[in-house]
């Protein structure tokens, strides 16, 4: 189901490894999946490892896919960002290791959390091929 080798620079774009190996961030507005609301999952573009689902995004108005949680809180790690003169959480996948983005305390509620995630970090896996892709378990997120 998932690759876990660590990618390098042939086999990601540009911005795949800027973002996930470099602690990069891509532009707002100007990304893959910012605006896109299909039924599906985003799973780790190094890994493969599930990450978020469909369900628990949201427009946030600031240009990058916003969740509301993960799927699996144990498949992502949080660590203290102190980088650009800012505090900030720091979001990365458990497995793969990769930067996705940072998690913010302005979400809506009940949970109140935004997980800001670079789209250049996930592949999207369509509903529709969930089962074909080896990710048939999610299924159930949408029930």
């Amino acid at each position: 189901m998932t690759n876990r080798a660590k990618k390098d620079k042939g086999t990601l774009t540009d911005m795949q490894y800027k973002v996930t190996q470099e602690n990069g961030t891509e532009p707002p507005f100007k990304n893959e999946f910012w605006d896109r609301f299909e039924e599906g999952i985003y799973v780790d573009i190094i890994s493969g490892e599930p990450l978020f689902s469909s369900t628990d995004k949201y427009d946030a108005g600031c240009g990058w896919p916003s969740f509301t949680k993960p799927i699996d809180k144990s498949q992502v790690k949080e660590h203290a960002d102190f980088s650009h003169g800012m505090r900030r959480t720091e979001v990365r996948s458990d497995e793969g290791d990769s930067h996705l983005g940072h998690v913010f305390t302005d979400g809506p509620k009940p949970g109140g959390l935004r997980y800001c995630i670079n789209s250049a970090a996930l592949r999207f896996i369509p509903y529709e091929k969930l089962e074909e892709e080896g990710y048939g378990e999610y299924k159930k997120l949408f029930n």
